[in-house]
């Protein structure tokens, strides 16, 4: 699902960090595309299943092909998505499975940012896809959108100014409508049309928040894993005073992905 210095390796581990916030966002695209039922799916990049539930949950579909690199992830998935219309396989995009051009819809949710060569993605996608079917993708706006994420990215570069080199806002350029667009135009689709989804994303209180930064998966604790635990602990003492907590504890802020469509000339 991503590339090797990002450490996306353990499926309960993102589940909590990402996961979570990553299902009600999934739901959200769906309602957005508009699909019809009794479709043939193919979802790249799978992760622990939040996409591919949802397909199986508001779009009515035939069949869904769910792959993924990451065999944690598939095998979480597995376990999570019991539906007879899914089939879950590991590949990624270098070595997506055949669609033989029958597919009505592929999407991919959260991934093409951590893909080498976007464009060449596409591309292989397209070849699975009939005529007139649909590729769609979301990723999340990691410059301005993510607001646990640029909180915490905030935090760390005001302690350790070689943090920036690892902040997704500055690593990810193609998690932008424009980049995204293009993308899309580049691979010869018509119809492109771009959305921003919005979700709120709430926590219990600081430890909720805090918690998932400790468990290594992604560019964020994978950074903080790096960290002495002296390091560690002062980021944590700046969120904690830098947030804003309820009557009850609970800390509510949002995130936003952007979302991009288009159809198979």
């Amino acid at each position: 699902m991503s590339e090797a210095n990002d450490n996306w390796k353990a499926g309960a581990a993102y589940e909590s960090y990402m996961g979570r916030w990553s299902r009600p966002l999934a739901r959200s695209f769906i309602r957005w595309m508009t699909p019809a039922g009794g479709a043939h799916w193919l979802d790249v990049g799978c992760g622990t299943g939040a996409l591919t539930s949802a397909i199986c949950d508001l779009a009515a579909p035939a069949s869904v092909l769910a792959c993924d690199p990451s065999e944690p992830f598939i095998d979480h998935a597995r376990k999570a998505v019991l539906d007879g219309r899914v089939a879950f396989v590991v590949a990624g995009v270098e070595n997506l499975p055949d669609g033989n051009g029958t597919l009505d819809y592929i999407v991919s949710g959260l991934v093409l940012n951590f893909v080498a060569n976007p464009g060449r993605a596409i591309a292989r996608m397209s070849r699975g896809l009939r005529r007139g079917g649909m590729i769609a993708a979301y990723v999340w706006d990691y410059a301005d959108g993510i607001e646990f994420l640029r909180r915490f990215w905030n935090e760390a570069v005001a302690l350790d100014s070689a943090a920036a080199e690892f902040d997704e806002g500055r690593r990810f350029p193609l998690c932008k409508p424009d980049a995204l667009k293009a993308l899309f135009l580049g691979a010869s689709l018509r119809d492109v049309t771009i959305s921003g989804l919005e979700i709120p994303t709430r926590f219990q209180h600081f430890l909720d928040f805090w918690t998932p930064f400790m468990r290594g998966t992604g560019p964020a604790p994978a950074y903080v894993a790096s960290l002495s635990q002296e390091q560690r602990d002062l980021v944590c003492k700046r969120l904690e005073k830098s947030l804003t907590a309820e009557a009850d504890g609970g800390i509510s802020l949002k995130a936003r992905a952007w979302a991009v469509r288009g159809v198979l000339e």
